[in-house]
């Protein structure tokens, strides 16, 4: 099991590698891309930038949360209230970059509306729903785990 839990491990790293190069070399730059690009929204240059910084917080939160259920996994604590929590948290974040990114959405429009360019919006919308997936799917292990550690507890009990 040690190597499987490594490989998601070394998965995790790999989905948030490119996510803090963006954050450390791309985003501190978009504020003046954003505003040659458009000059009528370069007072938007700003929000849009801390916006994506807001919403990268709860997503290194929920991957950290990830990298702490796979070490649970290694230590066989698997079934326990830890992982149950860190569930619940991976859900609320994923819950809060959809909501995020729909209170985001006019910013998305104003851009996407002068640039003329209608894929940002597909793009945002696709931030959101995969978020949502990703919070029903951790909704769905969360109740299934708690209610195996349930199942468990009432085993060690009439043993």
């Amino acid at each position: 099991m040690k190597r499987e839990t490594l490989f998601l491990k070394s998965a995790i790293f790999i989905i948030g590698a490119p996510v803090v190069m963006l954050c450390v070399f791309v985003l501190p730059k978009f504020p003046n891309f954003y505003a040659e690009w458009l000059p009528e929204l370069a007072y938007l240059r700003y929000p849009i930038t801390i916006f994506f910084y807001v919403t990268a917080i709860p997503f290194f939160f929920a991957l950290y949360q990830a990298f702490n259920i796979l070490t649970y996994i290694d230590k066989n604590e698997a079934f326990s209230d830890l992982s149950v929590r860190a569930l619940k948290y991976i859900k609320n974040c994923a819950t809060a970059i959809s909501l995020l990114y729909i209170a985001g959405m006019p910013f998305f429009y104003l851009t996407a509306d002068l640039d003329d360019a209608p894929g940002m919006i597909i793009i945002g919308l696709m931030v959101v729903f995969g978020a949502m997936v990703v919070a029903v799917f951790a909704a769905v292990l969360q109740k299934l785990l708690q209610k195996a550690i349930e199942i468990k507890s009432e085993n060690d009990l009439t043993v």
